[in-house]
């Protein structure tokens, strides 16, 4: 809670809109600059859409997370092609291991793999 205030403070985003955190041990609910938490009914339905939201921003930042680090774990030439996705990237370096084998494969081989349109593409590029 106390992050988020400061980045809305930095983005001068502070007072216009409302922030709370919430524990998720004990499901208590916190509001800037007040130290005791609120205490709601465990079965209350305010109770299960402040989860929900919970759930749901800690999902979409995981999520952003994954795919930022899986975008950078795998980059070869390959990747700059455009017209060649990476599932034929994927599918090209799985079966030649290298971006030199691919470049020395002839045409009718590029054909064979990756159909005439992508071959072309790749014949282009290198």
């Amino acid at each position: 809670l106390s992050m988020a205030v400061k980045a809305l403070k930095d983005l001068n985003l502070w007072g216009q809109m409302a922030v709370i955190g919430i524990a998720k041990r004990l499901e208590e609910i916190y509001v800037p600059n007040d130290p005791l938490p609120l205490y709601i009914d465990k079965k209350s339905e305010s109770l299960r859409l402040f989860q929900r939201m919970r759930d749901e921003v800690h999902r979409f930042g995981i999520t952003f997370h994954r795919s930022r680090r899986d975008a950078a774990t795998l980059k070869t030439e390959l990747t700059d092609v455009k017209g060649l996705g990476p599932v034929t990237a994927d599918k090209l370096l799985s079966k030649f291991k290298s971006v030199k084998k691919i470049k020395e494969l002839t045409e009718l081989e590029l054909v064979a793999e990756v159909g005439k349109a992508k071959a072309k593409v790749l014949l282009n590029y290198f």
